[in-house]
């Protein structure tokens, strides 16, 4: 431990930022790095009272660490963190909402548009010299004033709305529990959802509890004209059934972000190009929002080093 800076362990790094940009107060140990991770947690084990992570962090390493206080997640997902075992040993998770809340947003309405209007499609018609052969190319289908309906109206969910609206579109939303302060139509079941909406976004936490949400009853539902977009968690949507109704023409289009087994995206996915739009986990990746994303992160992190309350705790530690 440095004489003046307090130890704090780094599972991963903080995008492509460096430390020294948002952490310059504490002592780095960057996890990724170490020859020998056992070595590395033994070395800090009296010494580190604080951890940042951007997906998973173990109960082992909890307990490697009998000092630590805090695990700070730079990201809004924390399912990678084990909150019951943190709970358990005291020590307080925080997340960094809020800040990418508008970048997720307008990704999600672009995924949509792009869907919607066969963007993606067009410019590899160009590219691939079939305009001049075979003329115009298959249609896409209209934006303006259709039903959108949002799995998981929060935030993020929210912003997607009110961007929707602008596009004269009626917005439905199935959660776990029924909003009192929006007067967006509400649906039991995500099934219900489906069979309403042309379009359908997901935008849920991860967890068991949204695992496989989206299943081949959904897809049935939102049907062969209709288009889904996943900007919320890989888990959510099976994709094995994914791939079925899409190659059966159950499901119109799909356009993912998120998926679960990142990095790594299943071999099916990628004979659908005509029906499957794929991005590598990008919505909240601009400059502006990954920096902000960073230094909320630490600014958890220093709060609680101070002895202050961390400004943006996930609920299981309020």
């Amino acid at each position: 431990m440095s004489l003046d800076k307090p130890d704090v362990l780094f599972a991963r790094p903080l995008y492509s930022y460096s430390l020294d940009e948002v952490a310059g107060f504490c002592s780095a140990h960057k996890l990724w790095e170490a020859e020998d991770e056992n070595v590395l947690l033994a070395r800090i084990a009296r010494t580190c009272r604080a951890a940042v992570t951007r997906a998973v962090f173990t109960e082992a390493w909890m307990d490697r660490l009998p000092e630590l206080g805090i695990i700070a997640v730079c990201g809004v997902g924390y399912e990678g963190v084990d909150v019951e075992a943190a709970t358990k040993r005291g020590i307080l998770v925080t997340n960094t909402p809020d800040v990418l809340t508008e970048e997720v947003a307008d990704y999600g309405v672009a995924l949509l548009l792009a869907a919607a209007r066969r963007i993606v499609a067009g410019d590899r018609y160009v590219r691939q010299g079939r305009w001049p052969k075979e003329g115009a190319m298959a249609y896409g289908q209209r934006f303006h004033g259709k039903r959108l309906g949002v799995l998981g109206l929060g935030r993020i969910g929210m912003a997607i709305a009110r961007r929707c609206e602008a596009f004269g579109m009626e917005i439905g939303y199935h959660n776990r529990n029924q909003r009192n302060d929006v007067s967006h139509s509400y649906f039991e079941d995500a099934v219900a959802l489906g069979n309403w909406a042309d379009y359908f976004i997901v935008i849920t936490p991860g967890g068991e509890g949204t695992r496989h949400l989206v299943d081949a009853a959904v897809m049935n539902a939102i049907g062969p004209e209709g288009i889904l977009v996943n900007v919320g968690r890989g888990p959510t949507v099976d994709d094995e059934a994914l791939v079925l109704a899409l190659r059966e023409g159950r499901l119109g289009m799909a356009a993912l972000d998120v998926f679960a087994d990142e990095p790594n995206a299943p071999e099916d996915f990628f004979a659908l190009e005509d029906k499957l739009i794929l991005q590598p986990h990008q919505a909240s990746a601009t400059h502006d929002t990954r920096r902000a994303m960073s230094q909320l992160c630490m600014d958890n992190v220093r709060a609680f080093l101070d002895g202050s309350k961390p400004l943006t705790l996930v609920p299981e530690s309020e």
